[in-house]
């Protein structure tokens, strides 16, 4: 079975700017690990400082009980934020060549390649050169190039970035077998609709520190739960001062209420009732994009 990848107590610094203080979190086989943040937070730096691209200032990483090194470092596949195919290169042979790098023959390799091709929707695009295609199959070529070589891990910058929702359910899809075969798998997105039902854990990364992490659920009842409300005029702000709410966002549709996981939620139904009827009242845990915009 593939070892776990452990970063541990990661620091990376910029001069008077730290890009990374103390990140640590781990990704265990089988696991998809959400990786989120806001552009600059260090979700970048810390992919770069596994694959040796960049050096952190102190931590470690790790697979299982062992640090990194380059020949272990051959056994990830990795796909970069910032796109790194050969433009003039074909498809096919691109990533023949790209497989041999990590030590495959040539038959394996050029077979691989065809297999990736073909399970990514690109096969009829195999003799073309990389910058004939579009914007979406030169992601689906940038994935097959960190699957192309079977690697033991896979760690992945934005991969679902630009792609239509055919390819989004593609690269899920092909997430999910390489997680059922026992590969970690660590990647980072802006689309946290897509994080919410693909990643087994997610990890929040804000100023570069690790402000949240855990399972989906776990994060979403960690701070209550959020009842929507409608009816009452948002302009009354009926619910100030409740026992029990945490916050209040008043708007046009609805009144949502943050409140603690035992408030009085009849107590609640009441003080609207008192400010006109109740059309929908519901208890609801926060989304993942309701807690990030709270974290970060």
């Amino acid at each position: 079975m593939t070892d776990s990848l452990h970063i541990h107590r990661l620091q990376k610094n910029y001069g008077p700017l730290r890009a990374l203080d103390d990140v640590t979190f781990s990704v265990a086989p089988g696991e998809i690990f959400g990786f989120v943040g806001s552009n600059g937070a260090g979700k970048s730096t810390t992919m770069r400082i596994i694959l040796g691209v960049l050096a952190a200032d102190s931590g470690e990483v790790r697979l299982g009980a062992d640090l990194i090194d380059l020949e272990r470092r051959r056994r990830i596949g990795y796909m970069p934020e910032e796109r790194g195919l050969y433009p003039k290169m074909k498809v096919g042979p691109q990533l023949t060549y790209l497989a041999r790098l990590h030590g495959m023959s040539a038959a394996a390799a050029e077979t691989s390649a065809r297999t990736w091709t073909e399970r990514l929707g690109v096969a009829a695009r195999f003799d073309d050169d990389v910058a004939d295609l579009s914007l979406g199959n030169q992601q689906r070529v940038q994935l097959a190039a960190a699957l192309v070589h079977d690697p033991d891990v896979l760690v992945l910058d934005e991969p679902f970035s630009g792609l239509d929702p055919v390819a989004v359910d593609v690269m899920s899809d092909v997430l999910k077998d390489k997680a059922a075969q026992g590969v970690p798998i660590l990647f980072s997105s802006h689309q946290l609709d897509l994080v919410e039902r693909l990643c087994d854990r997610v990890g929040i990364i804000s100023a570069g520190s690790i402000t949240a992490q855990g399972s989906v659920d776990e994060l979403r009842t960690r701070d209550g739960q959020i009842l929507e409300i409608v009816g009452p005029h948002p302009d009354s702000r009926w619910a100030d001062g409740l026992p029990g709410v945490l916050a209040a966002d008043y708007a046009s549709d609805a009144t949502r209420l943050r409140v603690h996981d035992d408030v009085d939620d009849q107590a609640i139904l009441a003080a609207a009732l008192a400010h006109g009827p109740v059309h929908r009242f519901a208890a609801n845990p926060p989304s993942l994009t309701d807690l990030f915009r709270e974290l970060v």
